[in-house]
């Protein structure tokens, strides 16, 4: 009966494996390198009105819209496909989640305004180096010798990235390591600190991805809401946007690519693992670095390229073979 019942009902074409790696491949890749774009073009472009040049320095509401666009579009997604599904979750984790959740994306993209977005896009990548250390230090977690061996692959390919040699006294006014690499620094650490948040949260409660991505944006939207208002960002940006409105379309563009973006790598994890979630966006992350070179001419020397290379081959390496099961002690 189970044979006439299969046998009767064609197969859909979402079935098919491979048309589904490549949906989940593309909507990855083009949402997120349409994002570098966006942002690079929202945080780093010129502002011209007359006699008047200005910079876009309204990050905290720049990131608030992007949480309100991303609750919404959660909201959507659990109404569609998790409706009968709870979460007990409890809301202080979320609140506590959501701080640095905020400030690791406000710092990412304050950073733009000292450093280009190539090295923006580098520094994030970083990521396994807080990651790694904060699960041994708090967790308690171990980790297998090759996950230590690609950390210092992306360590040595960073240095490299930012290492200026002193040609002469001219170039000593250049800084190796200044405001926006803290900044990097700072929203490493944090993305850190979410990471083992949001792993606490799967362990005991089961959250589930569309949850959290609902929970923590709603509290981000809330905190960001308050600092906006109090300290008049909000208003500043009203008249930014009223002077330069075209940036409207750029901005809401901006946050629905980042939760379309983000709910493309849910599927990819959901169908096809996390380690293949993983060699997906490394690899739009270095095409997103070589698009900034050829769209905004941000210009790389050879020791930036093999930087580059060293911290993409590190991270794919991790992807592979860093990833054996943690024991907690």
């Amino acid at each position: 009966m189970a044979v006439g019942k299969g046998a009767g009902k064609p197969p859909s074409l979402w079935d098919n494996m491979r048309l589904r790696f490549v949906v989940c491949f593309l909507g990855v890749f083009v949402c997120y390198f349409y994002y570098g774009i966006l942002q690079e073009t929202i945080t780093r472009g010129n502002y011209v009105q007359g006699d008047q040049k200005e910079k876009f320095r309204y990050a905290r509401t720049l990131v608030c819209i992007q949480c309100i666009i991303s609750a919404v579009f959660a909201k959507i997604l659990i109404q569609c496909f998790e409706k009968s599904k709870p979460d007990h979750t409890q809301s202080w984790l979320y609140g506590l989640c959501s701080l640095s959740y905020l400030g690791a994306m406000v710092s990412s993209n304050s950073a733009l305004q000292y450093v280009n977005y190539p090295t923006q896009v580098l520094g994030k990548s970083c990521k396994p180096i807080p990651v790694m250390l904060l699960g041994v230090t708090i967790l308690r977690k171990k980790y297998p010798l090759a996950k230590y061996l690609c950390v210092l692959l992306i360590v040595s390919g960073v240095a490299l990235f930012l290492y200026k040699p002193n040609k002469s006294s001219a170039v000593s006014e250049e800084h190796v390591f200044g405001f926006g690499e803290f900044l990097l620094l700072v929203s490493l650490t944090l993305d850190g600190l979410t990471g083992v948040a949001q792993d606490h949260m799967r362990g005991h409660f089961q959250t589930s991805a569309n949850h959290m991505m609902l929970n923590i944006n709603l509290w981000s939207t809330l905190v960001l809401g308050l600092v906006i208002l109090f300290t008049g960002e909000l208003w500043d940006f009203l008249s930014f946007t009223d002077r330069y409105p075209s940036i409207i379309y750029n901005i809401l563009l901006f946050g629905l690519t980042s939760a379309l973006g983000q709910t493309f790598i849910f599927m990819t994890v959901v169908n096809f693992g996390p380690l293949t979630c993983s060699i997906v966006t490394t690899t739009r992350k270095f095409f997103t670095i070589l698009g900034s070179v050829i769209f905004f001419g941000n210009v790389m020397t050879s020791m930036q390229w093999v930087g580059t290379v060293l911290v993409f081959l590190g991270l794919g390496l991790d992807a592979k073979f860093g990833k054996t099961l943690k024991k907690t002690h």
